[in-house]
This record gives C-alpha cells, structure tokens and sequence, in this order.
C-alpha cells in the first residue's frame, strides 16, 4: 500500500550560478545543474529517502521529458510515464553569490484529451492499491481545474487518504472535496482567505478557517519559521520551529515538509511526527544542493532539534486512531 504521486505538470529544473545578477549588462554562467523537478518529483523524491516506496505518476513529452525520465531511472525511482505529443517544460533557477534566486517558470505543455483520458486511466488502476494519494503541484493546461477535486471524490469511495499541495483555482476547487491534508504556504494561504496575512495568530486564524472547510488537517509550511498543523473539528493546533540554519538552496524545502509529513501518515505516528519530521526535513532539504536528497540520518539528527508544542486555547485530541482515514 505505497503511495501514489501524482505530478501533472512535472519540469526538468535548471539552476544557473552567477558571479552577480547586473540588469541590461551580460552575466556570465558560472556553472548549469540539470534535474528532474516539479513539486510531485520533489515529494516521491523525498518519500523515497526517508524510507518509503512511493509510486510516481506523470506525463511527459519532448526531448526535456526523456531527459526527466532518464534522470529518473538514474535515481531509480519508479514513475509511470504517459507520453505526450507536446514537450515537458524547462524551468530555469538563477542563483546569485548570496544564494538570493530568481525562479522562472513554463505554463507547461497543454494535454489533449486523450491524454488525460489516459491519465485518469492510469490513477484508477493504482489508486485502489495507494496507502496514500499525494496531489502536488500545478496543473497542465488543457486539464479541467477540477481535476484534483475530482481525484480527492475517486480516493474517498476507496477510503484512500489524499494530501493536495496545489494553489490558486485548482486548490479552492479542492477543498470542498475535504482532501485528509492540504500543505499551503503563507502565500496561499492568503490567496485562498483572500486577505493578507500579517501576523501569526492570522495565519493561525486563516488556517483554522481552512480546516473547517476541508474537515481535514492543514499542514502550514513558513520557511525559518514555525510551521502550523491544526484541525479545527479535533480541536488541534500544534506549532514548532525548525532549527536555524543558513539556508543553501530554498528550491524543493516545501516539498521535503510534505514528504515528511506523508512518511509519518503513512507509518501511522500521531500529527505532533507528521510536523516534526516534516519541518526536519524541509530544514535538510534547504542544506541539500537544487535536486539532491540528503542521506536518511541527516534527517533524523534534525529531527530530535524540532521542538512542538499545542498553542494556547486548544485541545489536543486523545487516543485517535491516526493510520485509518479521517472523515
């Protein structure tokens, strides 16, 4: 019962070093990495090093997606590809001497509808087989935006568990479906409350109003600060800090959290280890160069320097059942 990876709108990431980013003058690359990216590829990626068998699901097409699926089997990581008539995207990542980065990213190559009949057809052959269905990223285009709220209705008549990290239209079309966990950053989160967001207890506030939406768990990814995991109906909140680190490369840490929370669901630890383990290996990724996982012991010597705590005014659930579905 292996989790399933669904990444519609994977990447062959590419990350430029320069000696300094100069507006309207040439800038020299000092050095090009080329990876298989996309924030699914990121999960199973990490899913894998900590010790899972996850089953990755994506399409791809051009000669940037035999590249992508060649970097996969470099890695091993087991992923069904469906072939597309046209190319996967190529995102590029411009790192400056400090580490400050500019990201530019593809629409991505738009999907005829026999492909995403296909598509559909590979997750119902898999989806009954998942311990776990992990929706992450953006879509393609020529997908319907209710495509995730869809496959959310497909897991919940076979009593799979979904984790949805997406945004925008995609994602508000979600979670009326009630996905098990939804991951969004302080950014979404916002776009989704459709105010800002400007101090804690409003990020606290918003995502409590998320969970009630999604009867469910929101897992809130902060970067140096501290994460959130709440469920309104069960009356958690839990909060934790990562360790302080100088960050080397902030590319793919969301999608180390998420994988990090995902291992623990999977292994049936209550929520305080989905946060822990998650925000330890989110704090790795940012050590990791751009598309490369760490070894598993990195992740748990981080992990005993994560300290969760229940903020005020809450009541943590007792003796739940964490490994079957919440509903």
């Amino acid at each position: 019962m292996r989790p399933l990876v669904l990444s519609l709108n994977p990447a062959l990431d590419i990350e430029w070093r320069t000696d300094g980013i100069r507006w309207e003058e040439k800038n020299a690359i000092q050095s090009e990495v080329r990876w298989a990216g996309g924030k699914g590829v990121n999960v199973a990626r990490w899913l894998r090093l900590l010790g899972s068998k996850p089953q990755l699901v994506l399409p791809l097409g051009g000669e940037n997606g035999r590249e992508l699926a060649a970097s996969l089997r470099q890695e091993r990581l087991p992923a069904r590809v469906i072939r597309l008539r046209e190319p996967t995207r190529a995102n590029v990542v411009i790192t400056d001497p400090s580490g400050r980065q500019m990201r530019f990213n593809r629409a991505g190559p738009r999907l005829h509808a026999r492909e995403w009949r296909k598509i559909q057809e590979v997750v119902r052959e898999n989806i009954s087989h998942a311990g776990l269905l992990i929706l992450s990223g953006s879509l393609p285009r020529g997908v319907p935006v209710i495509a995730y709220a869809r496959f959310i209705r497909q897991a919940h008549r076979l009593g799979v568990r979904t984790l949805l990290d997406c945004d925008g239209e995609a994602f508000a079309a979600a979670v009326w479906e009630h996905p098990f966990l939804v991951k969004p950053n302080e950014h979404e989160l916002a776009q989704w409350r459709r105010c800002p967001l400007r101090t804690e207890t409003e990020v606290v506030a918003a995502a409590r109003a998320l969970s009630e939406a999604t009867r469910g768990w929101v897992l809130v990814s902060r970067g140096a600060k501290s994460g959130l995991l709440i469920h309104a109906g069960e009356r958690v909140c839990l909060r934790a800090i990562p360790p302080r680190l100088k960050p080397l490369n902030r590319l793919g840490a969301g999608d180390a959290l998420l994988a990090g929370a995902a291992r623990q669901i999977e292994c049936g630890f209550p929520p305080e280890e989905w946060l822990r383990q998650g925000l330890a290996a989110g704090s790795v990724a940012t050590q990791c160069k751009a598309g490369v996982a760490c070894k598993p012991a990195v992740v748990t010597q981080f992990d005993k320097e994560v300290r969760v705590a229940v903020l005020p005014c809450t009541v943590q659930a007792e003796g739940r059942d964490y490994s079957r579905p919440s509903r």
